[in-house]
């Protein structure tokens, strides 16, 4: 690839190009704010860094790509294989968001543990409350009760060791076989997940979007959780059956959910989640802090210097 190649920034809301501007790398680069636009200027770049206005029908034009950089850890819009016979190169930025988004899964189970988003809701009311006496309607504390991560890449290790710190038991569910890692202090096969729901006063789910998760939490599933328990959502929409979640939290099946990410997305209006209390929900923001950009271009100035330099090993290659 050339020394100094051209760079399209392609992203509706991330300030890329003010923020790669800063670093005064000689590259030339521009920013497309619509996929229109973006489909517009496809051939005009060697480096195209976008997510969510990848089209696959676009390789046929973009005669001058080669290397593509996903803005985000999802690359399932990708279509891999047509990329790769093209001999183009792929990179997703896993890890930009490690933080970030265990931060907001921590947060998303304290705002339900403390009622924090009732208390928000009275405050629009100028409602004060007064003090419970039914025990099980009061705000509950984290310390002691057993946190359940399914999917301990980055963002599910690091969230693990955040449960520790507030002196949670803390397990997990993942694919490979191994002792638990650092902040973790059981791991089980997915063929565990039911018996382990049984178990836990809160599941997270920070796991990939597969054939394997899709609707990984189903009816059965919900049925197998404490009436008690929380469910967290900070992987993908589909990993998660909406119609049983709804019937979950109307029922008292389980007694709350923290949700970041839906399907589709944005969350229709018409969506019964929206009504329901016990429901706490983002806008598939706990990725989205002060430090993307910075993070995003890290990863992508690293593989610039590594491609300039004829390596083929990159950062969080796909192809």
């Amino acid at each position: 690839m050339e020394i100094s190649p051209t760079i399209h920034f392609a992203h509706s809301a991330y300030q890329f190009t003010d923020c790669f501007a800063l670093r005064a790398s000689g590259h030339t680069h521009f920013q497309t704010w619509t996929s229109d636009e973006t489909a517009a200027r496809i051939a005009e770049a060697q480096v195209l860094v976008i997510t969510g206005f990848w089209q696959n029908e676009w390789l046929e034009k973009a005669t001058n790509l080669r290397y593509i950089h996903v803005c985000g850890a999802g690359y399932d819009r990708f279509d891999v294989a047509a990329i790769e016979a093209r001999g183009l190169r792929l990179c997703n930025s896993s890890g930009v968001n490690v933080n970030a988004v265990s931060d907001h899964a921590m947060a998303l189970l304290l705002t339900l543990s403390r009622q924090i988003h009732l208390a928000r809701d009275r405050q629009a009311k100028a409602e004060w409350r007064d003090m419970i006496g039914v025990i099980a309607e009061r705000e509950d504390e984290l310390a002691g009760k057993t946190m359940l991560i399914y999917g301990l890449g980055a963002i599910g290790g690091r969230l693990g060791r955040l449960a520790q710190a507030f002196g949670m038991r803390v397990i997990g569910i993942r694919r490979s076989e191994g002792p638990p890692p650092d902040g973790i202090d059981a791991v089980y096969a997915p063929a565990a997940f039911h018996d382990q729901l049984a178990e836990a006063d809160v599941a997270v789910l920070t796991c990939p979007l597969t054939e394997e998760t899709r609707g990984l939490v189903d009816e059965a599933a919900f049925e197998c959780m404490k009436p008690s328990a929380f469910l967290i959502n900070v992987a993908r929409g589909p990993v998660v059956d909406e119609d049983a979640l709804v019937k979950a939290l109307s029922n008292g099946l389980i007694a709350g959910a923290g949700l970041d990410v839906f399907e589709p997305e944005p969350l229709p209006e018409s969506s019964p989640l929206w009504n329901l209390e016990n429901a706490v929900i983002t806008p598939h923001t706990g990725g989205e802090t002060r430090l993307y950009e910075e993070n995003v271009l890290d990863f992508l100035v690293e593989n610039l210097g590594r491609l300039a330099r004829g390596e083929r090993e990159l950062i969080n290659q796909i192809v």
